[in-house]
């Protein structure tokens, strides 16, 4: 497919390295961000500094709009839509707002993809957090993690779903109407149920992008605040490997439509979010560091290990890059790049 592409959150951790790799690749990109997020700015900034304006067009606007959605929906041959409120603690504090970036934003995005000439191809991010706690699986814990020896192979799409807290329903509800969509109108839609994706260009906070939130905070040596006991397992996913299956969704849409995915690290690359992940930051520190406890908090699920068979099986993906080069590579990203983090906020900690 070489048309144009939209990326809605396209100046966000994750659109901008999506729009980096499009356009590096010759093709034409469309972004629509509202420059909510902390980072936003330096985000386009790097994207204008590696490809100024060339087949590069900017639409800044809101998701909650509709007219606005439907302009830069048309002409567009796919939307990677991206954008959205990803904090479960702010969801709890205000599930108004919640609800209309990421239930009534994406809807936009259905309609508007539905209403165009063109029926462009949609890709969805959703989240793990659409199965809840997972408390009916069987954790076991250990001395430094979590773990489900009945799901050797993590969680598979067949996983019932469970929406917990305001987030896990607004997403929830969103992944629904994609899938709908496809169903109902014969739109050609794609669901990613996502865990923890990681890499350079993410300005992570307490409730979303852990693994560089920790590493911010270490760096530049602020107060690193656990959540839960630090036990919590979770399969982490370079950057780099989630742009690839983005790029094979719509490549391949003729068997991945209407289909739903888990999408992570997998099996081999799982970690305990303080319990191991502490100890490689040590390393990379060489020195000790110390953190504050608090209590769990909504929705946080013990272990979560997404089952990528059927990502494997359908369209011929899998990541490339171990948690090991990963981490090392967003850290090296990260101490090269002071500069960035001035506005770094004081505390951390993790919701994912």
């Amino acid at each position: 497919m070489s048309g144009k592409v939209l990326i809605t959150g396209g100046v966000g951790f994750v659109g901008s390295n999506l729009a980096n790799n499009l356009l590096s690749d010759g093709r034409s990109v469309r972004i629509l961000d509202s420059f909510a997020r902390r980072g936003s700015q330096k985000n386009l900034a790097w994207l204008r500094s590696q490809h100024g304006n060339r087949r590069f067009e900017l639409c800044q606007g809101d998701v909650r709009n509709f007219a606005t959605v439907q302009s830069a929906v048309r002409g567009v041959d796919a939307v990677y839509h991206l954008a959205g409120q990803v904090a479960v603690t702010s969801s709890v504090y205000d599930p108004r707002l919640d609800f209309e970036i990421n239930s009534l934003g994406t809807l936009n995005v259905l309609e508007a993809a539905r209403l165009s000439d063109r029926k462009p191809i949609v890709v969805f991010t959703s989240t793990n957090k659409v199965y809840g706690g997972m408390e009916t699986v069987g954790t076991i814990e250990l001395e430094s993690r979590y773990i489900d020896p009945d799901l050797p192979e993590g969680v598979s799409e067949s996983q019932p779903l469970d929406f917990h807290s305001p987030y896990g329903c607004s997403k929830g509800a969103a992944d629904q109407y994609v899938r709908d969509y496809a169903r109902i109108y014969g739109l050609r839609t794609v669901v990613f149920r996502m865990s923890c994706i990681y890499g350079p260009r993410q300005f992570g906070n307490e409730d979303q992008g852990w693994l560089a939130h920790f590493m911010i905070a270490v760096a530049g040596k602020k107060q690193i605040t656990i959540y839960g006991n630090g036990k919590q397992v979770r399969d982490v996913l370079f950057v780099e490997d989630l742009v690839s299956a983005f790029r094979l969704a719509v490549d391949r849409i003729d068997v991945t439509a209407g289909q739903v995915f888990n999408i992570g690290g997998g099996p081999p690359n799982t970690l305990a979010v303080w319990h191991e992940f502490g100890r490689v930051l040590a390393e990379f520190k060489r020195e000790e560091i110390q953190v504050q406890m608090k209590g769990w908090r909504p929705g946080d699920q013990p272990w979560y290990v997404s089952d990528i068979r059927k990502a494997q099986r359908v369209m011929g993906w899998q990541p490339n890059v171990s948690k090991e080069e990963g981490i090392r590579r967003l850290w090296d990203w990260v101490v090269s790049n002071p500069h960035l983090f001035e506005r770094s906020a004081a505390t951390s900690g993790i919701s994912n």
